[in-house]
């Protein structure tokens, strides 16, 4: 495998470097060092990742058209006791029900770059996210309940920023 397919493959296997070359503000060098793929030419690296930056189309935080309410007082159910949860995800479902837990609905045009984006600014806010799911049109967040109303200006922002891919 030559040293661009490696470099190629290293973007891919991180995110956040792969986002931040298509949005133009990467330092090619720090990636490269970050990157450490033993390649004995680091500017080799660099330019590996200048002419796969080249290729990637470009960012465009375009944002979503998307509403986002918020539900208090989820609480953990089992999917077989007969509840209509806000969110399952295998044995374990979020539902009304008096609970600590605080869900936001996002509806519209959301689908999983969105949750992506969401997760990730509710983890840059340091906001504990104790599920999660998205559809083509829909995704659920559950939070806790004093995390909520932090949580959805978070929300609301990834929808703004969010590529409109």
């Amino acid at each position: 495998m030559s040293l661009a397919e490696r470099t190629r493959e290293a973007v891919r296997a991180n995110p956040f470097l792969f986002e931040a070359l298509r949005a133009g503000v990467c330092n090619y060098t720090a990636a490269a060092r970050y990157l450490d793929l033993g390649a004995d030419d680091e500017e080799a690296v660099v330019a590996a990742l200048r002419r796969y930056a080249a290729d990637l189309p470009d960012y465009d935080p375009a944002g979503r058209k998307a509403r986002v309410s918020m539900e208090s007082g989820l609480a953990r159910a089992d999917t077989d006791e007969g509840t209509d949860p806000l969110l399952a995800v295998g044995d374990t479902a979020f539902a009304a029900g008096g609970g600590s837990f605080t869900g936001l609905l996002v509806n519209g045009t959301v689908d999983a770059t969105v949750l992506r984006h969401v997760l990730g600014g509710l983890a840059a806010e340091d906001i504990t996210v104790e599920a999660a799911g998205a559809t083509e049109d829909a995704a659920v967040v559950v939070v806790s309940r004093r995390d909520g109303a932090d949580a959805v200006r978070v929300v609301e922002r990834a929808l703004e920023t969010v590529s409109g891919e």
